[in-house]
């Protein structure tokens, strides 16, 4: 903006100098409106609670709002940048550098340089970057398995299948910062791990339309052939919409026993599945570039409890009182995902 300060006033006619003194209060107010806006985004950033994108939307500006992985009020969250590669990590009491890397589950080896450094006090403006010369980003995709989801097709006669949708696996994404000497790895930090692609699940059809007996008359064939496809669509109009799943993995057969303790059915299970696939490929590791953890992506991790981090009964178990809670039941929470991307 330009500065007329010490300039004589013989310079200005009047109605050049009104012109330039309301371009110059233009200037200044969309500027003081804009620091306004800027400053209301990044309050309205501090977390009430989340909702957090899909990892491939989770970008530098993506903001957080009510919502996903059972955020509470009162959390915070600290951007950090390893070697480049960005993180967040949520938190309740967070008081200097040093807090955020212990909530992170974020360790220094010797020859790292940190800023701000680990006493320096934080906010939801504070930016950790980490250089790591010594250590190099490795990056690994591996195969989030797919179910097979068997669905009740009344237009199909009983003792016939057909698979509808062909199933693929996803894929899982981790990346790590990686210390080696020689070929050995002898330090592993693992800054992120989401799903990049979620699987696509494997749809049987199976038939339930009961084949009318050649000896009956045409009309009590017909009676009977609607009678039982009517008893077949209504027993099979919940499994014919959602299907039913076998276990796949451990995790998998912890939730489902854990689902059973709940008292809900397996279309509930099905639902839970897909949710939790595409959520974190029911990986207990699985870290978001949001900062949501583990199995149920919560946020933070830590609020599962002891044993947060690796255990997948607490994690399941935290999971489903969770979506008990906010959702009712795993399909309501799947709707929601479905509708919205998060839940």
């Amino acid at each position: 903006m330009a500065n007329h300060r010490g300039q004589k006033g013989t310079f200005f006619k009047p109605k050049i100098f009104v012109i330039a003194l309301a371009v110059a209060a233009s200037v200044c107010l969309l500027g003081w409106a804009g620091f306004a806006m800027d400053r209301t985004y990044s309050k309205n950033k501090s977390l009430s609670s989340a909702f957090i994108p899909a990892p491939s939307q989770a970008e530098e500006g993506s903001f957080i709002t009510e919502g996903a992985g059972g955020v509470d009020p009162g959390i915070s969250y600290i951007k950090v940048v390893i070697n480049g590669q960005s993180r967040f990590v949520f938190g309740m009491h967070f008081t200097d550098v040093k807090s955020v890397l212990q909530e992170g589950n974020i360790t220094l080896e010797q020859g790292d340089s940190i800023s701000p450094s680990l006493s320096s006090p934080v906010n939801e403006n504070t930016v950790i970057t980490i250089e790591s010369p010594n250590s190099q980003i490795s990056t690994q995709d591996t195969p989030i398995a797919y179910n097979v989801i068997t669905k009740n097709d009344p237009s199909m006669q009983v003792g016939t299948e057909k698979v509808s949708v062909q199933g693929k696996d996803g894929v899982m994404q981790t990346t790590k910062l990686v210390r080696r000497t020689g070929s050995k790895v002898t330090f592993s930090n693992t800054i992120v791990s989401f799903v990049k692609t979620a699987p696509t699940n494997e749809v049987i059809l199976i038939g339930t339309q009961a084949v009318a007996s050649q000896s009956s008359s045409p009309a009590s064939s017909a009676s009977s052939s609607s009678s039982s496809q009517a008893s077949s669509s209504s027993s099979s109009s919940s499994s014919s919409s959602i299907g039913t799943t076998q276990a796949v993995g451990s995790p998998q057969k912890i939730a489902q026993q854990m689902l059973e303790e709940h008292g809900w059915g397996a279309e509930q299970f099905t639902c839970l599945v897909e949710l939790w696939q595409k959520e974190s490929g029911w990986s207990v590791t699985a870290e978001n570039p949001s900062g949501a953890y583990g199995i149920p992506q919560a946020l933070p991790g830590s609020k599962m409890g002891p044993g947060w981090q690796t255990s997948a009964t607490v994690q399941i178990s935290w999971g489903l009182e969770y979506i008990a809670t906010r959702y009712g039941t795993p399909c309501g929470a799947w709707a929601h995902e479905v509708a919205d991307n998060w839940y």
